[in-house]
Order: C-alpha cells, then sequence, then structure tokens
C-alpha cells in the first residue's frame, strides 16, 4: 500500500477534479527537472538503466523531427528558422505524439516543460505522475560548469577537475585547442540559471500542489542518486 498517493490529472478538468491514485501498479509517466549542470543527465540514465523507463528527451526529439522533415518538425523549423521561440502547441504536440506512441511502456520526460502553462497544457494530453526535481545549490553549479573546455570540431567535452585533457587546454585525440563557450562563463552561467528559476518555479509549483513532486536536494550525482532511487522503488 502506498503511504503517500500520487496524483493524476485527466484531460482537462479544473484542479477540484483531480483523482489521486497510486503509482503502483499503474504506468509510470515520469518527469525529471533540473538546472543546467545539476547532473539531470546522469541521474536519467541511471532511472532509465535501473527502472526500466524510456528516456524521451525533448530536445533530441525536437531536432529528430526537423532533421527527418516531418510535419511538426518542418512547422517547428519554421519558427526556430526565424529566430523564433516554438510555441506551447507545437511543443506540446511533438511531446505528446511521441508519448503516445510508447502506449503501456513507462517513460521518463526530460526538458519539456519549461512553462506553466506548458506543463498544463502537456498534463491534459499526457498526465505526468512522478516528477523529479534536483535541487542543486546555483554555486555548485556554476563551479562544475566554469570549468568545463570542449573541443569544437567533435564536441567532446572535458572539465579540469573531473575529467582534465591528457594534456591541458588540448583535446586528447586530435590535440587541437580546447575552447571555453561564452555561455559557460560563471556570469553567464548565473544569468542562466536565474532564468531557469524564474521560469520553472511556477511549474514546480504546479506539480507540487498536485502532490506529485519530490524534491531531492545534494551537490553531487552519486549522492542524491540512492535517495532518487529509493524514493522510485518506493512508489512504483
Amino acid at each position: 500500500m502506498l503511504s503517500k498517493p500520487l496524483t493524476l490529472l485527466f484531460c482537462s478538468a479544473p484542479r477540484s477534479f483531480y483523482a489521486t491514485v497510486p503509482v503502483r501498479g499503474k504506468k509510470t509517466c515520469a518527469l525529471i527537472i533540473g538546472a543546467p549542470g545539476s547532473g539531470k543527465g546522469t541521474i536519467s540514465n541511471w532511472i532509465v538503466r535501473d527502472f526500466g523507463l524510456t528516456h524521451v528527451s525533448s530536445g533530441d526529439l525536437l531536432r529528430a523531427h526537423m532533421r527527418d522533415g516531418t510535419t511538426l518538425g518542418k512547422e517547428a523549423k519554421a519558427f526556430i528558422d526565424r529566430g523564433d521561440l516554438v510555441p506551447d502547441n507545437v511543443m506540446v504536440g511533438l511531446v505528446a505524439s511521441e508519448l503516445k506512441k510508447l502506449g503501456d511502456k513507462p517513460w521518463l520526460l526530460d526538458g519539456f516543460p519549461r512553462t506553466q502553462p506548458q506543463a498544463e497544457a502537456l498534463q491534459a494530453e499526457t498526465p505526468v505522475n512522478v516528477v523529479v526535481n534536483l535541487d542543486v545549490p546555483f554555486d555548485t553549479i556554476i563551479d562544475r560548469i566554469k570549468d568545463r573546455w570542449i573541443h569544437p570540431g567533435s564536441g567532446r567535452v572535458y572539465n579540469l577537475i573531473f575529467n582534465p585533457p591528457k594534456v591541458a587546454g588540448k583535446d586528447d585525440e586530435t590535440g587541437e585547442d580546447l575552447i571555453q563557450r561564452d555561455d559557460d562563463k560563471p556570469e553567464s552561467v548565473r544569468n542562466r540559471l536565474e532564468v531557469f528559476k524564474a521560469n520553472t518555479a511556477p511549474v514546480l509549483d504546479f506539480y507540487r500542489s498536485m502532490g506529485i513532486l519530490k524534491d531531492f536536494h545534494g551537490t553531487e550525482s552519486k549522492k542524491i542518486w540512492p535517495h532518487v532511487e529509493a524514493y522510485l522503488k518506493s512508489i512504483m
């Protein structure tokens, strides 16, 4: 018996009509939220590995649709080519259509929704019933990212602390110079994080009010993971 029930939203009913049902025994429809540099990719990989969820990345999905020239991909590309943001209805349609293709398979969504209207629209199409929020201090994230250097030709990423190149400033395979992107510099990272916080706070409040969000605090993925793992085991 689940000690703390989770909430599912069916269709677009008002908040007062939400039904409370346990996740155990039902398909897991999970969402992971975390700031850039929070370790979201690492935790996502471990969730997929250990719990058998299908990983759905909104960014990868968008690029695939544009590459394959699908109707949704062409529509999204038209906005991007003009320098505009892809509208919510296009992104929701893109993500929801992919999730519906999975049928009864459990999934883990990553990278979407980014705003409360997106969250509400997605919930009406393909309801989420588990939300994992990685709450990592911004100073920790800045420390991680400021030491990140990239080989522009291949996209290989190095970190001067965790994964340094064999030769300082040089790519391991080609020997070519590494660069630091402008948006990896501390002042740029902090600005990005503040924007993320402002946009994401209403999303977190939305899911928290439904009783389906769990916060995980920490500074290292390997220390956060056991708590995420234990939580998922307790509800799945």
